[in-house]
């Protein structure tokens, strides 16, 4: 485990820096409240390391194996994307409209108004629903175990050291829209970042629903 630690967080950064749906909602989400970013985050990592622990009791076989399974798990992130998607146009509209304070008093996932539990969901549901997520996993963490260690144990070690890293990485989303919270909290930037962020979940939707390739 230690000799390929170092080439396994090297894989995780450049997984991290990929730019994804859970990309752009934690930044969503960042711009609410820092304290809304950090619970995506952690919502996002419990979604890696329980596909992860799929992958390793060998329960993602079924998304590869069964047609009907992963379309039925497509569809699911095609809704979840889209839905967060078009509460975050809703969310612009409303800025535009009644302003910052009224914006921010609705519903939408992960305002400063909702519970920590509804940004943590926020990001679980979101890379729950994403079956190549799970099928991602299933094809990453075997690279990375040794030949004579005992699978089991160092695919779920793998899956928590790949969650845990993401936390971190993460973070610094975070804090760096913290630290640019006096310009992005501007009424036109943050309705102009909410559009992008709603149009940008609703193509990687529909990028989704019309993708039938598993990998």
């Amino acid at each position: 485990m230690p000799a390929v630690l170092p080439a396994f967080l090297g894989a995780c950064l450049l997984i991290a820096a990929s730019p994804g749906p859970s990309t752009v909602l934690i930044i969503r989400n960042s711009l609410r409240s820092r304290r809304a970013g950090l619970w995506t985050v952690l919502g996002n990592e419990s979604g890696v390391f329980l596909w992860g622990l799929a992958a390793a009791f060998g329960l993602t076989t079924l998304l590869q194996a069964s047609q009907l399974a992963y379309d039925v798990m497509r569809l699911l992130g095609v809704v979840v994307l889209v839905g967060f998607g078009v509460q975050t146009l809703r969310a612009a509209r409303r800025a535009g409209a009644e302003g910052l304070v009224a914006a921010d008093a609705g519903t939408a996932v992960g305002s400063p108004g909702g519970s920590a539990w509804r940004s943590y969901r926020a990001g679980l549901l979101l890379n729950l629903a994403n079956p190549k997520a799970g099928l991602f996993a299933m094809a990453f963490l075997p690279q990375f175990v040794p030949a004579d260690a005992p699978h089991l144990a160092t695919m779920v070690a793998l899956a928590a050291v790949w969650a845990v890293f993401e936390v971190g990485y993460y973070a610094t989303y975070v804090w760096g829209v913290g630290r640019l919270r006096v310009w992005l909290s501007r009424p036109l930037v943050r309705r102009r970042l909410e559009q992008v962020s709603g149009g940008v979940l609703i193509a990687l939707g529909l990028q989704l629903a019309v993708s039938d390739a598993r990998l």
